[in-house]
């Protein structure tokens, strides 16, 4: 095991209030046997989950299954919270130290985990796209949770980065009919880039096979079950915190027979439950971000130091920011 210093210290990043974050230095006790000391190189803003986390918007009944895996803190505030971090093994097992890898951990510059709470990254894998990782675990647990298949009509509703990243997926279905809908036209090109059609919500296609849904907005919603079919599947991945939201439940969705369902990453789809432990899924997310077309996705690095100033654009609905790229170099 490499040796560590002592007087190592971080900076990290805690929402302090609703709108609020700021900097703070800790200073890490010396690495624990079976542990590694990782240096970030970048991490990813997640911006549907901590736009509401920022916004003190988590409801009181969801504090614990909302918890991330390594944060700090308690919700509402102070916590600090994120899950998508990449950096460079400075100390730990020998055979991880120097290895670049991934890890579901809060914004800070430099931290420790157990070191089975780490994964590699795949040869070639860029490492500001690899901060996709936990996004990618999401849309592949979604369309498990779907039950697509080839030649299936797909919708999906709302071109974000976990959208886009489901109607990737989704494109790779052999004879699948892929449509990415949003109101923004500029997300166009994204779905161009990511080889699927685009759709504004008054031209997509309807009688859809599996629609799903993660725009975050009762609108959304409503195009959703607006365009599956007889008998479809909706599959919801939008959270929406301590709102309550409108869901048209009334209509042909009865006579149609929709079956409208849930989908989180905090478990494995029930279809892959017996045989998928976590890491296994997360490995094949990172082995799914080898195209380079999902560079699509990431937008323009900002430096860490400059991450509490530039939240409030980052979390507004009209930015147009897809996946934040933070930068620690």
């Amino acid at each position: 095991m490499a040796v560590s210093r002592t007087d190592d210290v971080a900076e990290a990043l805690w929402y302090t209030g609703p709108g609020r974050a700021e900097l703070r230095e800790q200073r890490l006790p010396p690495l624990v046997e079976g542990h590694v000391r990782v240096r970030t190189a970048y991490s990813a803003l997640s911006r549907g989950t901590e736009a509401l986390v920022a916004a003190g918007h988590v409801p009181e009944s969801e504090y614990q299954r909302m918890r991330a895996p390594f944060m700090e803190g308690e919700f509402p505030f102070p916590v600090k919270y994120g899950y998508a971090a990449v950096g460079r093994v400075e100390a730990g097992p020998v055979d991880l130290v120097g290895q670049v890898v991934f890890a579901l951990h809060p914004h800070q510059t430099l931290f420790d985990l157990p070191a089975g709470a780490v994964h590699v990254l795949p040869d070639n894998l860029p490492h500001d796209r690899a901060v996709l990782a936990a996004n990618m675990e999401t849309a592949l647990n979604a369309v498990w949770d779907s039950g697509a298949g080839p030649a299936d009509r797909i919708a999906v509703i709302g071109a974000g980065v976990v959208g886009g990243l489901v109607a990737y997926l989704c494109g790779q279905l052999p004879g699948a009919e892929v449509t990415l809908v949003d109101i923004n036209p500029q997300r166009m090109e994204l779905a161009g880039a990511l080889g699927v059609r685009f759709a504004a919500p008054e031209e997509a296609p309807g009688d859809c096979d599996v629609v799903f849904h993660t725009s975050g907005s009762a609108a959304g919603l409503a195009t959703a079950l607006a365009l599956a079919g007889q008998e479809a599947t909706v599959v919801e991945m939008s959270w929406y915190g301590d709102r309550a939201v409108a869901a048209p439940l009334g209509g042909a969705f009865h006579s149609r027979r929709l079956r409208l369902i849930s989908s989180q990453v905090g478990q494995v789809a029930p279809s892959h439950r017996a045989r998928w432990t976590y890491g296994r899924r997360l490995d094949a997310a990172l082995k799914l971000l080898m195209p380079v077309c999902l560079d699509a996705l990431l937008m323009a690095e900002i430096d860490f130091h400059a991450l509490p100033d530039r939240l409030p654009r980052i979390f507004d609905p009209k930015s147009g920011v897809l996946c934040q790229i933070v930068d620690y170099s």
